[in-house]
């Protein structure tokens, strides 16, 4: 997938979990839980030592989402993920190794950038898709609306304490791609195994989403 392919992927899924597991023999049946939601990509994150083993279960399933892996910060975890079948890798910033490594294996990166320059240096080196996180920290929706004015070009996967209500505020913003959050899919629902409970979920976000 090239990254501006990925881009549009984003802007027309608006809606990402972003999914921490402790558990290996929890991703699959999460994966086909948030499908049956209607949710079209994942960003597994490297947070817990199931993440990237959880990732290799879903493509070697071949569940039909775009799965990715969250919190990739260096070159060695762009190749292990890679490896594992992930289809895309989000970053919390960005090195120039971590770039370099995903440019050689063709890998979808989503940096972060939360200052002007961060942003201006990312979109100098090519990047469409960036990461704003942690949102609520940094301004949220007002953050989003400030630097729309000098970089337009700019566009955003916005992530990080994110709250369901405040979802709507975000989707408005013309350059927010999606928004990622942990509330369909808490630790604790996929600790508990709520399928059911997971799939409403994901019904009522991406119902809200369209």
């Amino acid at each position: 997938m090239t990254d501006s392919n990925f881009t549009e992927t984003l802007r027309k899924l608006r809606y990402v979990p972003v999914i921490e597991l402790d558990d290996v023999a929890n991703a699959v049946p999460l994966a086909e839980a948030l499908v049956a939601g209607g949710v079209g990509a994942i960003e597994v994150t490297l947070r817990t030592d199931a993440g990237l083993h959880g990732i290799a279960q879903i493509a070697r399933a071949q569940v039909p989402i775009l799965c990715g892996a969250g919190t990739v910060i260096n070159a060695k975890q762009a190749q292990d993920v890679f490896g594992a079948g992930a289809q895309f890798a989000v970053s919390p910033g960005y090195t120039a190794a971590l770039g370099q490594k995903c440019r050689e294996l063709r890998l979808p990166l989503v940096p972060g950038a939360v200052t002007p320059s961060e942003v201006m240096k990312l979109l100098d080196e090519g990047y469409e898709a960036l990461k704003f996180f942690p949102a609520n920290t940094y301004g949220g929706v007002g953050w989003l609306k400030a630097i729309r004015g000098p970089l337009p070009q700019a566009q955003f996967m916005a992530t990080g304490g994110i709250k369901d209500e405040d979802m709507p505020s975000y989707w408005e913003q013309p350059n927010l791609l999606a928004v990622g959050s942990s509330s369909v899919a808490s630790a604790e629902l996929i600790r508990a195994r709520a399928w059911n409970e997971i799939t409403a979920r994901a019904k009522a976000v991406m119902a809200r989403a369209a």
